[in-house]
C-alpha cells in the first residue's frame, strides 16, 4: 500500500539554502517599489509521495518545495541533498503557490508533479520513475514534455 502525503508547511521552511535563500542579494528587484525587498510572488510549500516499491532496498520519497519567489524544486530521496530546480522542465509555471505530488506503485511508475501558479492556474508533469534517482541531467528526459496546463482548473 503506498504512502501518499503532503503537507503546507507555514513559516520556514527547512530546506537547503539553494531553495530557502532570501538575502536581499539573491532576489530580484529590478521594480523600484520592491527595491530591497525582493520579489515574493509564491509561498513556502512542501509535497511528498513515498510509492512502496518492494524491490528496492532502502524507501523512496519524492518531495517538491516551493520558495517565497515562486520557485520549485524536486528531490528524491535516492539523490540526497540535490534538489533540481523544475524550472527545466518546458512549460514550467514561474510563480508557484502551492504543490502536490503522487505516484504510482509500479516501478517503473509514474511520478505526477502538479504545480498552482499565482493565477490559479494548475500545471501538471508526469515524471517515469525508474531504478535511476531523478538528477538534473535526467529529469528532463522523465518528464518528457514536461508541464501541462489542467484544463477547468477551479482554483482562481
Amino acid at each position: 500500500m503506498s504512502v501518499v502525503s503532503g503537507a503546507v508547511l507555514l513559516g520556514a521552511l527547512m530546506v537547503p539554502s539553494a531553495v530557502a535563500d532570501d538575502t536581499p542579494g539573491n532576489t530580484p528587484a529590478s521594480d523600484s517599489s520592491m527595491a530591497g525587498q525582493g520579489k515574493k510572488c509564491g509561498s513556502r510549500d512542501v509535497s511528498s509521495a513515498a510509492p512502496d516499491y518492494v524491490n528496492f532496498n532502502t524507501p523512496v520519497v519524492f518531495r517538491v518545495a516551493t520558495d517565497a519567489q515562486g520557485h520549485s524544486f524536486v528531490n528524491d530521496s535516492r539523490n540526497a541533498g540535490v534538489w533540481i530546480n523544475l524550472g527545466l522542465l518546458a512549460n514550467a509555471p514561474t510563480c508557484v503557490t502551492d504543490s502536490a505530488l503522487s505516484v504510482t506503485e509500479s516501478n517503473p511508475g509514474i511520478l505526477y508533479i502538479t504545480l498552482l501558479a499565482e493565477n490559479g492556474v494548475l500545471h501538471e508533469a508526469q515524471c517515469a520513475t525508474s531504478s535511476t534517482p531523478f538528477a538534473p541531467s535526467n529529469l528532463v528526459a522523465a518528464c518528457g514534455p514536461g508541464f501541462s496546463v489542467l484544463p477547468n482548473t477551479p482554483v482562481v
